[in-house]
């Protein structure tokens, strides 16, 4: 498809949802991430986040004067099903998708919204391709694998190049793109890993992995995945009487991966961006989940912030028009919770970047020293 039809379609497809709107003064928006499966829990936190944005923004009188209907999708991390959600996306009219989750299902995704011309934010992938190869419309409110890598590889050859480091990833967009980007880091300092392998998610016994770790004698593990896996190989690993340590990313701030470990999580460290948490400015917005007994941990506080932004960005283009919210959002900055944020020109956002967390007596917060 050329450029000037695709524009044409995306300025088409815009127009017919304001259409719409108008006829039914409500603007149709999404998200989705895994509701159901291993990784419900970070589902569960991409839809409380939505749900309390869409929330407060109608109750602050909606955007262009039109309340925000919101649809909550389920695409399990599978990237078939991923595809699924957006074709449905784009058949019910939704014209901003805040989502998805896993990269492995947002990168898919994003060619049915860069071909019907659907703004799409993801408050949680990190793989560098969702915005290096997707179209224009393809934003994100997250950091990238690549900055984290960078932050994560320099740490290893800091703290154990002296000693042996194994990499493990899941073999995921994700999971493998952030093990590399790692490794890569740690190999250009001159670092030296005693292992390198891949595993398959969703198993119920890594034994056989630990156990060939603790033949290798490795004093650190970095896991490229997510905390369910992350949480069985160390718990399983200290039922073996071996205790190395335990390095991950942004994929283990949920408070499942210490109901997994137990005290075998104690001390394990991860990459995440600044805790939007502590900004002064969501504090509001972190009351009112609290309120709820409910912690706006994770990435809550991201897919609120994705919505907000966009929110913004229509209200200063004047238009739900994916063309002109493009426009607005490459040009300006946004005070949301996370901060106030812009994006570049590549669709990813410009925000401190990686800091590190560790889990001490069931919860995460700052590493203390570093």
């Amino acid at each position: 498809m050329t450029g000037l039809r695709t524009s044409f379609l995306v300025a088409a497809a815009a127009a017919l949802g304001l259409a719409a709107g108008s006829a039914n003064a409500q603007i149709k928006i999404a998200t989705a991430g895994p509701m159901t499966g291993p990784y419900a829990s970070f589902g569960e936190q991409m839809a409380r986040g939505a749900k309390m944005a869409v929330k407060d923004i109608n109750a602050a009188g909606g955007v262009l004067g039109k309340k925000l209907v919101l649809s909550v999708e389920d695409d399990a991390c599978d990237p078939k099903q991923a595809v699924a959600v957006a074709n449905k996306a784009v058949s019910e009219g939704v014209v901003f998708m805040a989502g998805h989750f896993c990269s492995g299902s947002s990168i898919p995704a994003s060619n049915v919204y860069s071909e019907e011309g659907i703004l799409q934010i993801s408050p949680a992938s990190t793989n560098p391709k969702l915005t290096e190869e997707g179209g224009p419309n393809v934003f994100r409110v997250c950091g990238r694998d690549d900055q984290q890598g960078l932050v994560a590889g320099a740490f290893l050859k800091e703290k154990f190049g002296k000693k042996r480091v194994a990499f493990l990833h899941d073999k995921t967009a994700y999971g493998k793109g952030l093990a590399d980007a790692t490794k890569a880091q740690f190999n250009k300092l001159g670092g030296k890993e005693v292992m390198y392998e891949a595993y398959t998610a969703q198993e119920k016994d890594y034994s056989a992995i630990v156990s060939k770790m603790k033949a290798a004698r490795v004093d650190a593990f970095y896991v490229g995945g997510y905390h369910t896996e992350a949480g069985l190989m160390i718990r399983q690993a200290h039922e073996q009487g071996y205790k190395p340590q335990l390095i991950s990313g942004d994929a283990l701030v949920t408070d499942e991966f210490w109901k997994i470990t137990g005290k075998a999580g104690e001390g394990t460290l991860m990459t995440f961006s600044p805790d939007p948490r502590k900004n002064p400015d969501a504090a509001p917005v972190v009351a009112k989940f609290r309120a709820q007994n409910y912690e706006p941990e994770g990435y809550t506080l991201y897919t609120y912030g994705a919505i907000q932004a966009w929110a913004m960005a229509v209200k200063a283009a004047g238009s739900t028009a994916t063309p002109k919210v493009i426009a607005a959002l490459r040009g300006g900055k946004f005070g949301t919770v996370l901060g106030k944020i812009g994006f570049d020109k590549t669709g990813d956002v410009t925000a401190p970047g990686y800091v590190w967390y560790e889990w001490k007596n069931g919860k995460y917060d700052y590493a203390a020293g570093m």
